[in-house]
């Protein structure tokens, strides 16, 4: 598929009725390519349907705040998945699915701070479809698993695994690491992140082969 094919079965995915939402997730390792999908699929609908038909809400906004992952040891593990609020997040996609009709706001990430960033995005009432990504939408873990009940489909988004490394090298010295450290973190902590993952794959609807902003795919 490509990107106006990946539109229409995400544009499919929205109950006929105008006024229940849909959440829609895109999982995939780190460095993968996600958020790049996600806000060329969520461009793609709004250009089709209007301004704040789609909306895109990380999981990244459910990162624990450095504060807390200092407080529970896990300062060299942060992105793993015990570094993270699946329990807020299922909470938020519970209220996003309900279309209660007020405006819901929701966590982003901030990546000039590394931090996640109270109530950064508003999705609007007339909002049909949350677009959702993040890398532990199909872990099987409860917890995990009751966030993934929210939405109508996970679509994987796979890539050349050396493409994916470099990629996140260049992101970690771009927000301040030096190249050693921010290899020594991909190969150490992000690549662990990444194996846990992959195995997560063929419980995926859609597996999407993504470089750039071009897209191909194939149903799981």
């Amino acid at each position: 598929m490509e990107l106006c094919e990946l539109s229409r079965r995400a544009t499919a995915l929205v109950p006929a009725d105008g006024r229940r939402r849909a959440i829609l997730g895109i999982c995939g390792p780190p460095g993968a390519g996600k958020t790049t999908l996600a806000e060329d699929l969520v461009r793609s609908l709004t250009d089709s349907h209007g301004e704040r038909w789609a909306v895109q809400v990380p999981m990244d906004g459910f990162h624990l705040a450095d504060v807390q992952l200092r407080q529970l040891g896990l300062a060299d593990r942060k992105g793993a998945p015990e570094s993270f609020d699946p329990d807020g997040y299922t909470a938020l996609l519970g209220r996003l699915a309900s279309g209660s009709g007020a405006v819901v706001y929701a966590p982003g990430f901030e990546r000039d701070l590394e931090q996640p960033l109270a109530a950064a995005i508003a999705v609007p009432s007339e909002t049909r479809l949350v677009v959702t990504e993040g890398n532990y939408l199909l872990l099987e873990d409860p917890q995990w698993a009751a966030a993934r009940s929210w939405m109508r489909e996970v679509w994987y988004v796979d890539a050349d695994a050396a493409l994916r490394r470099e990629r996140l090298i260049a992101r970690h010295v771009q927000f301040g690491k030096t190249p050693e450290d921010a290899r020594e973190w991909v190969l150490r902590s992000d690549e662990a992140n990444a194996r846990l993952v992959e195995a997560t794959r063929h419980r995926a609807d859609v597996v999407v082969g993504q470089s750039c902003s071009a897209a191909s795919a194939s149903e799981g």
